[in-house]
C-alpha cells in the first residue's frame, strides 16, 4: 500500500482473516470443565464483598454454587433476575474494580474467582436454549413509556413488563441496544450479542417497541405525558464535547464515539478506513476502545494522550495495561493546544507538558474522546440539574416533573458511568414506578 505523507487514511490495512483473529472474543467463553474448576475456588462468602461491588447485587456466590451443582437455569435466573442484561454486563463490565475487585481470593493468592466469565458461562447457557425463564404477571391496564432502549431503558422495560404493565420502547436508533450496539468495542461483544440479548428480553412479552423515534424530533415529552401513566427517560448522553481549539475542524479529526460505532456497525470491517498514525485524545473507556480498535485495524502508530496521570483515568489498570499490550501507547500529562495541518488535512497534534514544553506528535487521524454530555432536546429546562449537564432526579430516579423517571447516563444519580449501573438506574426506576402504580390503585379504591 502507498504511504501518503500526510492524510493517510484507508481501509483494508489487514485481510479480512487477519481482521477476523483480531476481532476474535477478547474473553472466550468457559467450557464445562473450566467453568467447574473456576466454581470450586469460590468460598461462597456469608457476608459476600462481591456482592456489594455489584451495583445490581446479583447474588454472586449463590449463582456459583449453582453452576458448580450443574444447576445452570438456577444460575441464569439468580444473575437474570438482578440484571437483565447480565450476559452483555458479563462482557464488558470491569469486574477488576467491582466484583472480582471485591473477591477475598485476591487476598489469598492474587487471584480472584472468575466472576465475569462464570457469569457469561451461565447466561450464554440460557440464552443458546432461548428457553423462558420468567413469566409475566397479569396485565395490569397501566401503560408506561420508556424513552431509550440502551441499558436502563431495557432493565426498566423488562422490570415493568415483568409486573404486567405495558411498556412501549421508544428509541432514536435503527436499532435498539444503546451502548451495548453502538459504543462497544468490536472484540467485546461479538456475534450480534446485543441484539440476541435484547430479544430475549423481549420475549417476556408486553414490550412495544418503536425505533428511529427521537425525542423532541418526532416526540414530545408533554404527549407522551398525557398518552401514557408514566414516563421513564433513558436517553443517554448524545453529544460530545469539544476541544476548543485551532483546527478541530481539520479533515482527519473525528469523534471517538463515532468512529467506535462505524466499526461496531461496518458489514466488513476491512471497509472501514484508518489512519496509519492515530492520536486518540481521553483517557477513558472510550478512548481505549477506540485506540485498540485502531491498532487491530492495521494502524502502524497508535498514540493515548491523557492530559492527568494514569491514576485519574476513567479507564481502568486492566484496559490500560491491555490498550498497551495490543499496541497503544500511553502519554501522560500532556494538554493538547492546537491541531496542525497542511492543507486542511490534520497533520498533528500539539501538546504542552507540566513544564510548559510543547511537542507534536504527528497523525493523519485524531480521535476526540473527552467526554460525552446531554442532548437536552425535547427536555424541559427546570427538569435538568443547575449547570444542565444531567437530569436531576431523587433516588428513585424521579424528575420534577409528575409521572416522569430518570435513569441511566442521561441522570444525575450519583453512581457510575457504567452499564451495570444503568441497569440498576432502571430497575430502580421501574420499582419506583409499580410502587406509584399501586399506591394510586389504593388511593382511589
Amino acid at each position: 500500500m502507498t504511504m501518503k505523507p500526510i492524510g493517510d487514511i484507508a481501509s483494508n490495512r489487514l485481510s479480512q482473516e487477519q481482521l477476523s483473529c483480531q476481532f476474535s472474543d477478547v474473553a472466550p467463553l468457559l467450557d464445562a470443565t473450566a467453568a467447574a474448576a473456576a466454581s470450586s475456588r469460590c468460598h461462597y462468602c456469608y457476608d459476600a464483598p462481591c456482592i456489594n461491588a455489584c451495583p445490581t447485587k446479583i447474588d454472586i456466590p449463590g449463582f456459583i454454587r449453582k453452576i458448580g451443582n450443574g444447576n445452570m437455569k438456577g444460575a441464569a435466573m439468580d444473575i437474570l433476575s438482578a440484571n437483565p442484561l447480565g450476559g452483555a454486563c458479563a462482557r464488558v463490565c470491569p469486574t477488576e474494580i467491582l466484583c472480582e475487585g471485591a473477591c477475598v481470593r485476591n487476598h489469598q493468592d492474587d487471584k480472584p474467582v472468575q466472576i465475569g466469565a462464570l457469569q457469561r458461562h451461565a447466561t450464554d447457557w440460557a440464552m443458546a436454549r432461548g428457553e423462558p425463564l420468567f413469566k409475566r404477571a397479569a396485565d395490569t391496564g397501566r401503560h408506561v413509556a420508556v424513552v431509550g432502549a440502551g441499558p436502563a431503558g431495557l432493565a426498566c422495560a423488562h422490570r415493568l413488563a415483568l409486573e404486567g404493565h405495558r411498556v412501549t420502547l421508544f428509541d432514536a436508533r435503527p436499532k435498539p441496544g444503546g451502548l451495548n450496539e453502538y459504543g462497544i468495542a468490536a472484540y467485546k461483544v461479538v456475534e450480534d450479542f446485543a441484539q440476541r440479548e435484547v430479544e430475549w428480553l423481549y420475549s417476556v412479552g408486553g414490550i412495544e417497541v418503536k425505533n428511529d423515534v427521537m425525542l423532541g424530533r418526532d416526540v414530545k415529552l408533554s404527549d407522551l405525558r398525557k398518552q401514557h401513566d408514566a414516563v421513564f427517560l433513558a436517553i443517554g448522553l448524545g453529544g460530545v464535547r469539544a476541544l476548543e481549539l485551532e483546527g478541530e475542524a481539520l479533515q482527519g479529526v473525528y469523534n471517538a464515539v463515532d468512529f467506535i460505532e462505524q466499526v461496531r456497525q461496518a458489514d466488513a470491517l476491512a471497509s472501514v478506513p484508518v489512519g496509519r498514525r492515530v492520536v486518540v485524545i481521553g483517557g477513558g473507556n472510550t478512548a481505549i476502545d477506540a485506540a485498540v480498535q485502531s491498532c487491530k485495524l492495521g494502524a502502524e502508530t497508535v498514540t493515548m494522550v491523557y492530559r492527568r496521570g494514569v491514576e485519574t483515568m476513567g479507564a481502568t489498570w486492566a484496559e490500560q495495561e491491555f490498550a498497551q499490550v495490543n499496541g497503544v501507547s500511553i502519554v501522560t500529562h500532556a494538554r493538547p493546544v492546537r491541531l496542525t495541518d497542511a492543507d486542511g488535512q490534520v497533520t498533528g497534534v500539539e501538546f504542552e507538558n507540566p513544564q510548559g514544553e510543547r511537542f507534536v506528535i504527528e497523525a493523519d487521524m485524531v480521535l476526540k474522546a473527552i467526554g460525552q454530555t446531554l442532548a437536552p432536546d425535547g427536555l424541559e429546562s427546570d427538569m435538568l440539574t443547575l449547570d444542565g449537564s444531567r437530569i436531576a432526579v431523587d433516588s428513585s430516579g424521579r424528575t420534577s416533573l409528575d409521572n416522569v423517571w430518570a435513569g441511566g447516563d442521561c441522570a444525575a444519580t450519583g453512581g457510575l458511568d457504567l452499564t451495570v449501573q444503568a441497569v440498576q438506574d432502571g430497575k430502580v426506576a421501574a420499582g419506583s414506578i409499580h410502587a406509584f402504580f399501586a399506591a394510586t390503585a389504593i388511593k382511589a379504591a
